[in-house]
């Protein structure tokens, strides 16, 4: 499996994919998820892939080197998303050649990517293009793309980018995203590939492959874990059956009448006998037998 975050902000862009990928438990390998097609100061495109590795190859493969009957491809076409339109033709190519051999050996045709940047003068702009080689596309009431193992890193994303958040502060949050997923799935891992892209520049602004070495990544495992625990521990803790008005924090307010949905014991069994549970009843009767 992988984890890959696309962010579009006002700023630019922000990347971040792992690299591991796994076909059982002892068939761990680590190939980079993350393509870059950049002609510099024309334009500059980034390609994320999850799913199947092969389709994944096999679509990059594609996208790289094909062109329509009209001599459209990747490296000509005037705004993001005619290239969008020629990633997700490429998915339905491999589909066509692929997708009966591999069902005949029970295999789905999976794989979704995260495709964006910026050609020419046109903003930036970000999509997400599914199996089916459809796509959609990333607005400010929607900033970022995940695919993978995507639930882990999303709260931390939800909470904090929004389109004026920088980039830096959009490169942070995707890596701490990226720590929530590391520490939650082992189907994820590391190195990372980062790459950062300022509107506007046409080529990529930063670039930074992270392994269990890189001491900013590291400082934000052991900051961010320490500072949750932190505001965690701050927090009071609730109050149960008091009145509203009379203090803060409750959770539970005296003669609210709430109650749990009780099931009721079926007939048969043994009803409590004085304060015994029936379970302490039973074993009794036990107890007593074998004497």
């Amino acid at each position: 499996m992988t984890y890959c975050v696309g962010m579009r902000l006002n700023a630019g862009l922000v990347f971040l994919s792992d690299s591991r990928t796994n076909a059982g438990v002892d068939q761990v390998g680590t190939f980079r998820k993350m393509s870059v097609f950049e002609v510099p100061g024309e334009r500059m495109m980034v390609m994320m892939t999850a799913g199947n590795l092969s389709i994944s190859q096999s679509i990059r493969q594609l996208v790289a080197e094909s062109h329509d009957e009209e001599g459209r491809s990747l490296w000509n076409v005037s705004n993001m998303h005619d290239a969008a339109r020629i990633v997700g033709e490429a998915v339905r190519q491999v589909h066509a050649r692929d997708a009966k051999a591999l069902a005949d050996f029970g295999i789905d045709f999976n794989v979704s990517i995260i495709f964006g940047g910026q050609i020419g003068s046109e903003r930036c702009r970000l999509f997400q293009i599914y199996s089916a080689g459809n796509f959609i596309e990333a607005h400010d009431e929607n900033t970022y793309f995940q695919i993978g193992e995507a639930k882990y890193g999303k709260p931390i994303i939800d909470r904090v980018v929004a389109p004026g958040t920088s980039l830096d502060d959009a490169a942070k949050c995707a890596l701490i995203s990226m720590d929530s997923t590391l520490r939650s799935n082992v189907s994820v891992g590391l190195p990372l590939d980062l790459l950062v892209y300022e509107t506007a520049s046409l080529a990529v602004t930063h670039f930074v492959t992270i392994d269990e070495r890189n001491q900013y990544f590291q400082m934000i495992r052991n900051t961010w874990g320490h500072q949750l625990k932190t505001v965690f521990e701050g927090l009071e803790n609730p109050v149960w059956d008091a009145a509203p008005e009379s203090t803060a924090h409750v959770l539970h307010a005296a003669g609210t009448g709430s109650q749990p949905v009780r099931v009721a014991p079926p007939s048969s069994l043994a009803l409590p006998v004085g304060n015994h549970h029936p379970l302490q009843t039973l074993t009794q009767q036990f107890h007593d037998g074998q004497q």
